[in-house]
């Protein structure tokens, strides 16, 4: 498997191995309260309990321990709105090699004191994909670091994939997963892991109105990537990967959520699960609760992708 290339089911077996002495094996929640709401039975995985506050640091630990030991040694960079890369620095921190990350302005601050707090180098950029690629272009041929991309890296697909394979793991057989979707990353390892240990589950991704363009790519049959990102959800704010659309491609439905509903399944999951989630984590949940018909009477996984909230900005407050 190199970085460019569409990870298999090994790879995402192989990850699990490489990434065990480091990554978390968080724990699954379930709330008597939420199945009667959601008319589901519903088991949490609870992602935002990982090391660095999200299921971001499995792919960012499987592609750093992939490296060969010459090519480690010049370090990592990438580009982040905060979650992946504090994974990516926490990642490199455990094999002892320099993390470098571009982050936009407007970046929720406390992504970015989790980034600098594992030690990583930042490089302030403008609010753009093609700004933050460009700066991460101009590192990477300053300082030789290994590009590691957030989400569209096969490497770290595999490595997000790993979540999904525990929960089916220790509270299969489910009916459907739920898992929020950006880049893909997430989404695509999670199709891995249903290829791997649930065939005949369904994958439903959860996506914001204001980033619609997984649902617009799949639906289409090609990327469809032109849009401006406005929602609450600043970590589901990247454009769909191009190996990601490859692996979802015919293999999931995506249900759209409004920002207004993610934000009240967020505090949903405050108050009843007693859990810290960020919005880009509570559209799982909004996602059922605005579908339910699809969901009823099912055994459903979702994924709690994160938990890196900005206290000083809580949603509801600002409303």
């Amino acid at each position: 498997m190199t970085d460019s290339s569409l990870p298999c089911v090994d790879d995402l077996l192989a990850a699990a191995a490489r990434i065990a002495p480091h990554a978390s094996v968080t724990p699954v929640l379930q709330s008597r309260a939420l199945d009667a709401l959601s008319g589901a039975r519903l088991a949490f995985k609870a992602e935002h309990l990982q090391r660095g506050g999200a299921f971001k640091f499995r792919g960012a630990c499987n592609a750093v321990w992939a490296l060969p030991e010459t090519v480690a040694a010049r370090g990592v960079v990438t580009h982040s709105s905060g979650n992946h890369g504090a994974a990516l620095a926490l990642a490199a921190r455990t094999r002892g090699i320099a993390c470098h990350v571009v982050v936009p302005a407007g970046a929720v601050a406390a992504k970015l004191a989790n980034i600098e707090r594992h030690g990583a180098t930042l490089w302030r950029c403008t609010p753009s994909i093609a700004a933050r690629e460009a700066m991460c272009a101009q590192v990477e041929a300053d300082t030789g670091a290994t590009l590691v991309h957030p989400y569209a890296d096969a490497r770290v697909i595999a490595g997000q994939g790993t979540a999904a394979l525990e929960l089916i793991g220790s509270h299969g057989p489910f009916d459907t997963l739920v898992v929020p979707v950006g880049g893909g990353g997430l989404a695509a390892g999670t199709r891995l892991a249903l290829q791997a240990a649930a065939p005949n589950a369904r994958l439903v991704l959860a996506e914001p109105a204001g980033a619609a363009d997984t649902a617009r790519s799949l639906a289409a049959g090609a990327l469809r990537l032109d849009f401006v990102p406005d929602t609450i959800c600043d970590g589901l704010r990247g454009t769909l990967g191009a190996p990601n659309f490859a692996l979802l491609h015919g293999a999931a439905d995506v249900v759209v959520v409004d920002d207004a509903a993610t934000v009240a399944a967020m505090r949903l999951l405050w108050q009843v699960l007693k859990q810290v989630v960020e919005p880009s984590s509570a559209i799982a949940l909004a996602a059922i609760l605005a579908e339910p018909a699809r969901f009823a009477g099912q055994r459903v996984g979702v994924v709690l992708s994160g938990g890196n909230v900005d206290l000083d900005a809580l949603p509801w407050a600002l409303a």
